[in-house]
Formats: structure tokens, C-alpha cells, sequence
């Protein structure tokens, strides 16, 4: 008996793909659907699903719920998140999976921020940097765009020079080399 595998109507098998992808995709960010379709939380699925249901998210590709759709398990139109098939209630008193029903581990909410949350995170963080002195200003603005420190690592003020580090060197550096040009 011949072997399964996956082939053309002329028996050819598949290669892969003859050209690649040269860029990431981009979201239209003015449109309200993307807005949308980005808010959307994900919770209650397994890492693999959870990463899935990203890709979907990434590339445009996720198409939110109209209407709730029925539970498998308790057979009741609960289901209002996009590709679940279990709704939370039996997906959390079962422990599985609410896309493919798995008993893994279950990836607790990756949410991201709402727009409210960025802008109000935004303003804390302008308010922070307000109050700074310039030469720490530029020091933690430099630090924030290399991703050195994130913005919550921000201190609330800074008016004192002993309790801010002012240098940007590597720890390779060696900075006794200064004091011997002195002697």
C-alpha cells in the first residue's frame, strides 16, 4: 500500500514556498476594525493557541464574533470570543484549552493596553520627565529608546545628583584610565 502524504493532483510533492516575504505586514492604523480587532483581549487558551490566535491578530487575518456562537460542552450560546469553541465558564471548570480543548497549561490574559491606558501611561511618563533636570531628562529618554529601562522604571523625581547615574558606559569600559593622566 502506497504512503499518505500530501501532494498536487499530479503527485508532485510540495516545496517550499518560491518567494518569500520581504517585509512585515502593516496595519491601516486609521481604520476602525484594526483598532478593534487589536483591543480584542486573549485569554483562556493554551500557548500554542494563544500564539495562533497573535499571528491571526498580526497580520489582519482575525475576524471577530458578530454573535455569540454555542458552547460544545454546555450547548448554550456563551462563546463570544473568536475562535474558542468552549465558553469561559466550562473552559475554566473543565481546565482546558478554550480553542482546541487541550488540559495544558493555559496562558493567563494577554491584553493589550487600551488607548486610554497608553495616553494616560504617556502623560505620567511626560509629568516624570517634566519635573527632571535637562542633563536627566536626556539621560532617561536615551535609556527609554535603547529599551535599557522601561518607561514605569522612571523615577518620580529626581532632584538630588547622588541618586542618579549620570553614565552611559559599557561594562567593558575601563574609567581608572582617566585618574592617570593626573599624576
Amino acid at each position: 500500500m502506497p504512503e499518505k502524504t500530501s501532494s498536487r493532483g499530479s503527485g508532485a510533492k510540495k516545496g517550499a514556498p518560491k518567494y518569500q516575504n520581504k517585509f512585515a505586514y502593516t496595519h491601516n492604523r486609521g481604520s476602525k476594525t484594526t483598532k478593534k480587532i487589536l483591543a480584542a483581549p486573549v485569554d483562556g487558551l493554551c500557548k500554542r493557541c494563544t500564539d495562533q490566535v497573535m499571528w491571526r491578530k498580526q497580520y489582519r487575518k482575525y475576524k471577530p464574533l458578530t454573535t455569540p456562537k454555542k458552547c460544545v460542552a454546555c450547548e448554550q450560546k456563551k462563546v463570544t470570543k473568536a475562535y474558542h469553541v468552549l465558553c469561559d465558564g466550562c473552559a475554566k471548570e473543565k481546565g482546558v484549552c478554550a480553542k482546541c480543548m487541550d488540559a495544558e497549561e493555559i496562558v493567563e490574559g494577554h491584553n493589550p493596553k487600551t488607548s486610554q491606558q497608553r495616553v494616560k501611561e504617556q502623560q505620567e511618563l511626560e509629568q516624570k520627565l517634566a519635573n527632571m533636570r535637562e542633563r536627566q531628562r536626556r539621560s532617561y529618554l536615551r535609556k527609554l529608546r535603547r529599551g535599557d529601562i522601561m518607561a514605569a522604571d522612571v523615577p518620580d523625581v529626581c532632584n538630588s545628583d547622588d541618586e542618579f547615574e549620570y553614565t552611559d558606559s559599557e561594562e567593558g569600559e575601563d574609567e581608572e584610565g582617566e585618574d592617570s593622566d593626573e599624576e
